[in-house]
This record gives structure tokens, sequence and C-alpha cells, in this order.
């Protein structure tokens, strides 16, 4: 029987995996801030004594467990309003279908890391498990939670800068440069493994979210990838840790993305720009602040969260969403709030869920379980393109 959530009543989250994992402690505190979230269950690790002890030693009371199994198989004997509201998959990416698949089945909402499968074959399964059931699925993008992002999706969307008729996306890092896999670090070992990773190492970590940055802000789908490269710069390591495609839109458009894990220099650098025939825009997530609007023959426009005004002389009116922030303009939003507020309105699904309505905000506000699959064919057709030096068409949309 499906539970019932109270309008005001604090929602409960079960994670799954995070143990000495920096991606945990982000959804954590996103989940947190809210005042209307908490983590009451989770199992932390694969090996259930350290699964057990480092629920014991967590920072505030949490109900541990040895495995994520035995937390579903737990939670099915428990009173309905005692049962968690939302599964949390933080794991590396070979344990992501299956764990989503068990808490779908289940009817619980979920939150799932990226890349959402390793295969386009489980993405397409678990897709009709979640329209099957109608479960709430947010695939974390979290970047698309930053106001700048959004804001540059109205800009772009509205027409004011033309019609679209280039779009590029990087991300870089200089994290692997180094060979951390040969030196214990597990972060290192496991993207660097296909049997874990998936058929593409830095592609399918960052250049998903490239895709995804683009496709959010532009909403345009990618139909064709025209070239990739797909290369091991250091240590002839067995997946990509430099990722290149060149990509159009349904309309002939070019649509190209560019991702590297050794580029020194490089912390966390995504950065895209969409050019209309009238302007462009251009976004740096390492400065989340500012979103820098390109004219013709006109001065370029800055504009900084959380302070936009109407009828300014590009923009006309501006949709109530955009007027609201976090923390008044000056008082710098990072990460966390760009969580937040995906988590908000994924929030606000599971509780039209345990209402018996429909989703709202997937696909729309937070990447849904649709666009999952894409980031899976993407990532597919850019390994085969990569291989066979030959185009691929018709299978990204």
């Amino acid at each position: 029987m499906k539970k019932k959530v109270g309008r005001n009543q604090v929602l409960q989250a079960g994670v799954v995996g995070g143990h000495q994992a920096f991606i945990a402690s982000h959804h954590e505190a996103a989940i947190f801030m809210s005042g209307t979230r908490r983590v009451v269950y989770a199992a932390l690790h694969q090996d259930p004594e350290t699964a057990l002890a480092a629920a014991k030693q967590w920072r505030y009371p949490l109900h541990g467990y040895a495995s994520w199994q035995e937390m579903l198989a737990h939670q099915q004997g428990l009173p309905a309003n005692d049962r968690i509201d939302f599964a949390v998959i933080t794991t590396p990416n070979f344990c992501h279908f299956e764990q989503a698949m068990a808490f779908v089945k289940a009817g619980i909402p979920v939150v799932c890391e990226k890349p959402m499968t390793m295969t386009v074959a489980e993405a397409d399964e678990l897709t009709a498990a979640v329209v099957k059931t109608g479960v709430p699925f947010m695939l974390m993008h979290g970047y698309w939670g930053h106001w700048t992002a959004r804001f540059a999706r109205f800009i772009i969307q509205q027409g004011l800068i033309g019609r679209v008729i280039k779009a590029t996306a990087e991300y870089d890092q200089d994290w692997l440069v180094t060979q951390l896999e040969k030196m214990g670090n597990q972060q290192a070992e496991w993207r660097t493994d296909p049997a874990k990773a998936g058929m593409s190492g830095c592609g399918g970590d960052i250049g998903t979210h490239a895709l995804m940055q683009l496709e959010f802000v532009t909403g345009l789908p990618v139909s064709q990838i025209s070239f990739a490269r797909l290369a091991s710069l250091i240590g002839q390591r067995r997946l990509d840790d430099d990722f290149t495609v060149c990509a159009q839109l349904a309309d002939g458009t070019p649509f190209d993305i560019r991702a590297s894990q050794v580029r020194v220099g490089h912390k966390n650098h995504l950065q895209f720009e969409v050019n209309g025939d009238k302007g462009s825009v251009i976004w740096d997530q390492e400065k989340p602040e500012e979103l820098t609007v390109c004219r013709i023959n006109k001065p370029d426009l800055v504009y900084w969260r959380g302070n936009v005004c109407a009828h300014d002389g590009f923009l006309k009116a501006v949709p109530r969403e955009l007027l609201k922030t976090y923390w008044p303009s000056g008082h710098p939003e990072g990460l966390h709030d760009a969580w937040c507020r995906l988590y908000d309105f994924f929030e606000v699904d599971v509780r039209r869920y345990y209402r018996g309505l429909p989703s709202i905000h997937a696909g729309v506000n937070y990447a849904g379980v649709e666009n999952g699959v894409r980031g899976m064919r993407f990532i597919e057709a850019a390994v085969e393109c990569a291989q066979n030096g030959a185009p691929i068409a018709g299978r990204i949309i």
C-alpha cells in the first residue's frame, strides 16, 4: 500500500552508498537545506561491517543497514509513516541499474547519480519501470540547479538572442593527469575500470554533464554525431580520459561537446556558449553568479544572480521563479544551493506522487529518466562513431 504524506510532514530519505565519498555529502546537504527533508536511513558501503560501523560513527543519529537490500526489505515491514519517502543512490555506475530498479519496483521515488545505467538496454528497461509505476525519478545533473543556468535557458528559449546557430560546451578537469588509480584512489579506480564505469570514462562521467547542460538551456536535442574521439592520454588507460564530439541538431545546427580530465590548470571548468543570429549567451560553472550576454554592435550585458529587473532594454517580463533566489545578490550561492533547488522541485513531485498525482517537474526543472536514456544513447553513439569513424544519426532523440 502506498503511504500517505501529510502536507507539512518532513520527507524521509534513505541513502545507498556514500561512505567516504564526496558526492554523498552534497546530496545530504541539499536534502537538509530546506528543512522539509532529512536523511534517516542509510546503507553506506558494500561491505556489511563497514556499512554498519560508518552508520554508528555518523555525525547525527542514523539507522544503518548492512546492505541496501536489507534496508529495502526492512522498509516493507515498517508502518507506512515510518518508511522512507525516497531513496538516494550515490554508488558507482555499475550499481545504479539494479539498485534503482529495486526501489522503483517497490514504489519508492528515486534520486540517482549519473550516468543512469551502464547500457542503453538497461536505461530503456528502467524507464519502462518508472513509467509503469509512476514513481518520481531524478537523475542528478546538479548544474541544472544553478540560477544562472536557468536564467540562460529563459533568455535562449524566449528567442532574445535569435535563432540558435551554434552551441558548444566544454568540461575540463585535471585530477586524472596523475594515475591515481594506481595509488589506491577509490574514485579513480572505478572510474577507469570498464566493468564499473561503463563504455566511456570521461565521456560518461563529465561529458554527459556538458550534453545535458546544452540541451537544458537550448531545449534542442542532438540528432546526429558526425565525429567523435575518445582518447586515453595518460598511461594507456582502458577508458577515455579525453572526450570530443561534434554533433548536430535535427535542423543541422552544430552542437559540439568537449570534455577532459587531464588538462592541467582546470579544476571543474564546465562552460557553455550558445550563439544565436542576434547574440550569444556565455555561462561558466566556476563563476556561477554571473551570466554574459553578447549582442551585435552593442555592449555586452553581465547579469548577476539576484539582481535582475524586467524591462531593462533587453529583458521583457521575467518569470516569478527567476526573481526568487536563496540569497540576496552579493551573497554567493554555491553547488549546495543549486542541488537544493533541484531537490525542492523533486520534493514537489514526491508529495504529488503520494497524493496520486503525476510528476510535473521531471525533464523540465530536473533531469528525469528520459534524460538518462538520452545520455546513455549519446555515449553509445559517441563510442560507436569513434570506433567506426562514421557518423551516427537517428538514434539519439
